[in-house]
């Protein structure tokens, strides 16, 4: 319980510690680069409902953002991220809420990430807030909103689609941000 407490207290020092990135330039080209990467990824996605349902692991670059430069400078990249995948790859109408999913995501992934231990627990417990609060309940809400389809039947899509991908999604986070801790140095 104590060290529920003790991250909870350091909230705001890494919020400040990470939103001071956007005077650094190396933390701005850093940013850039995993930019770049999310929107590559983004390229890259498998699509089970068309407009609906995508798998896609830009995220990935998105989390490993978060790990290096906070929550702050995550969560600004990934707003960045869904407007360049959009203006390259539209699926769609222009939804901006759409930013926000990417904004909390890069967000959550930097208050879980930035500063701390590497742990399968803590990468669980990430994967698992993104899913429920992203995945779950704000993307079915702005396609709700986009397409007028009945919100239970898109959050059952989805249901089925994270629960299979959940251990692949934080096997691949693990591994990616094991391998970004060994990039720090050069990153930073």
């Amino acid at each position: 319980m104590d060290n529920l407490l003790t991250e909870f207290k350091s909230i705001p020092h890494l919020i400040r510690q990470s939103g001071q990135g956007i005077k650094n330039v190396k933390t701005l080209v850093g940013t850039s680069l995993f930019v770049a990467m999310n929107a590559a990824l983004g390229y890259f996605k498998i699509v089970v409902i068309p407009k609906m349902l995508e798998i896609s692991f830009s995220s990935l670059a998105l989390a490993a953002c978060a790990f290096t430069y906070g929550p702050i400078m995550a969560g600004f990249a990934g707003i960045i991220c869904d407007n360049i995948k959009y203006f390259l790859n539209p699926s769609g109408p222009y939804m901006p809420l759409f930013g926000l999913n990417e904004f909390l995501t890069g967000f959550i992934y930097g208050l879980f990430f930035y500063k701390k231990d590497l742990t399968i627990k803590r990468v669980i417990a990430a994967r698992l807030t993104v899913v429920l609060l992203i995945n779950m309940l704000l993307t079915p809400l702005w396609l709700h909103m986009l397409y007028g389809n009945a919100f239970i039947v898109l959050v059952q899509a989805r249901i089925l689609k994270n629960i299979l991908m959940f251990p692949i999604d934080v096997f691949l986070l693990y591994t990616v941000l094991k391998a970004t801790k060994r990039a720090i140095p050069v990153l930073s």
